[in-house]
């Protein structure tokens, strides 16, 4: 079997996120690279790894419910007019090489693959992360999805196959379970989020007893948000809402930041969260 691999990200001097790849995981969680544990710059835990409720989240990672009829998400499979069930169609991503690796920044290239084993995706990825001020940090996330045989890629999700609201797929962050108090909201949403297409989304939460944190999610593209606030918290941006096909020879590119702060919400932490994408590069 191939070994895990591991790359620690650092900002202000200690590990803010841990990246890993282990083909150790379980096929029913679809096993691929995640991140977790990620902190604040105060140390607390902001993802949740492999919890009770859904053990195929895993931390912050991309995935995909369907590529190919192939389960890039994990878990059960949506099926037309029979609901979710549990298919033996897992795929996986696997490691192929790094491109570049340093304390702010990493570049990864990886293999999705069927169950046969065969390369249906070839995927490349980059995490760079940079101080925004004494409690927060910012985490960018860039990925290119293209064939790997140059045949059509198929991608679709619950949403697209009748289950209304089930849209997710592409970077999605899982909080930690058991959380006392979690709040979703957008720059022009503040209710239910959920389907939204707002500039930016918010999620704040903490344990009891524990410090508060605030995320906030600014997308390149205008994909609907997948978000979770209720049962469990989570937020993806959602390229999979509706059926999305890749053309042969045809890439499919999407960009994410994400700002993780020490604290409840502010309008302090938003002014610093768009101030940052703003000095972003084109």
């Amino acid at each position: 079997m191939p070994k895990a691999q591991a790359h620690e990200l650092r900002c202000a001097g200690r590990v803010v996120a841990r990246y890993v790849w282990d083909p150790r995981l379980p096929a029913t969680v679809s096993p691929r690279p995640y991140l977790h544990p990620v902190t604040t710059l105060g140390g607390t835990t902001v993802t949740g790894f492999m919890p009770d409720d859904h053990v195929h989240h895993l931390g912050a990672s991309i995935a995909l419910p369907i590529v190919n009829d192939v389960n890039f998400w994990g878990g059960s499979t949506y099926v037309t007019g029979h609901g979710s069930i549990r298919l033996d169609n897992h795929g996986r991503q696997d490691h192929h090489r790094w491109l570049h690796r340093d304390d702010d920044r990493a570049e990864h290239e990886l293999h999705w693959a069927g169950r046969d084993g065969v390369t249906l995706v070839r995927e490349r990825r980059a995490l760079t992360v940079r101080q925004l001020t004494h409690d927060a940090w910012m985490l960018r996330v860039d990925f290119t999805l293209a064939s790997a045989d140059g045949t059509t890629l198929e991608i679709d999700s619950p949403a697209a196959r009748g289950r209304e609201g089930a849209g997710y797929g592409g970077f999605f962050w899982r909080a930690p379970a058991g959380l006392d108090r979690v709040h979703a909201y957008g720059r022009d949403t503040n209710g239910d989020v959920h389907g939204s297409r707002d500039p930016w989304v918010a999620l704040s939460g903490h344990h009891r007893g524990g410090a508060p944190w605030t995320l906030i999610f600014l997308a390149d593209e205008k994909d609907p948000w997948f978000v979770r606030s209720a049962d469990y918290a989570g937020v993806c941006s959602a390229i999979a809402w509706k059926r999305l096909t890749v053309a042969p020879g045809g890439t499919l590119t999407r960009g994410l930041s994400v700002v993780i702060a020490d604290g409840p919400p502010s309008s302090a932490i938003t002014d610093t969260a768009m101030a940052a994408i703003r000095e972003e590069p084109a």
